[in-house]
């Protein structure tokens, strides 16, 4: 489970709109799988994903073409052979229910959704009861997991799993996400950011939720079930 990829969890059910579809269909398929993005494709070439509130402006007129709306997330993907904890790492930075995967020649390949991303996370060792993510960002040097795994288990918590990863923009600079045994992260938080690391991003299964999660999760929450 721990090498489980992008593409072992590509969800077949939710298909991409095209550029050439209409503002109307776009509305329409919304609604229709549950969603608030949709990806949007030209020739298979990833576009971006439409929202419902990219469709406010033109809901007079559901004819007008995909082509002449604005939609953004075009930065918004990840690679096929990119590590599931990439997947969820990109859904809680840019709260989105979907994230796109593209092949080897940036091709749209299919989309995984939340929902499948959190299960994925819930069959991993440990993931019953309440636990939490997070994604600290640092410089290569500065990685120890050892002397992070100390600040953890200083606030009675463990590390269960940990993922490394190349931050895309920034080459000597590094993405760790960490698995913790429990939901209530706010000492840990605290411990870690004294200590100068930096909290990109955090998940927490725990019934309390705190007015920063909340504001980075919100399209998150409803998939919550540990």
């Amino acid at each position: 489970m721990h090498s489980m990829l992008a593409e072992d969890l590509l969800n077949q059910m939710i298909p991409p709109l095209k550029v050439s579809d209409s503002a109307g269909k776009a509305a329409r398929w919304l609604e229709e799988f549950h969603v608030d993005q949709l990806p949007v494709v030209q020739n298979r070439e990833y576009r971006g994903m439409v929202t419902e509130a990219d469709l406010i402006d033109v809901a007079a007129d559901p004819d007008q073409l995909l082509s002449t709306v604005p939609f953004g997330f075009a930065d918004v993907h990840v690679q096929r052979d990119q590590h599931f904890y990439t997947v969820m790492e990109m859904a809680i930075r840019n709260k989105v229910q979907l994230v796109p995967v593209l092949g080897e020649e940036s091709e749209y390949i299919g989309v995984v959704t939340v929902g499948d991303t959190l299960a994925a996370f819930g069959q991993l060792p440990g993931a019953a009861g309440d636990n939490g993510i997070l994604v600290l960002a640092m410089d290569e040097r500065d990685y120890s997991l050892s002397q992070i795994s100390r600040y953890v288990e200083e606030n009675n918590a463990k590390i269960l799993s940990a993922h490394v990863a190349q931050d895309e923009l920034e080459p000597h600079r590094i993405r760790l996400t960490l698995k913790i045994n429990t939901g209530s992260m706010g000492r840990i938080v605290a411990t870690l950011e004294r200590f100068g690391y930096v909290i990109t991003a955090q998940f927490s299964g725990s019934s309390e939720i705190t007015e920063s999660d909340q504001e980075r999760l919100d399209s998150l929450m409803r998939y919550l079930s540990f």
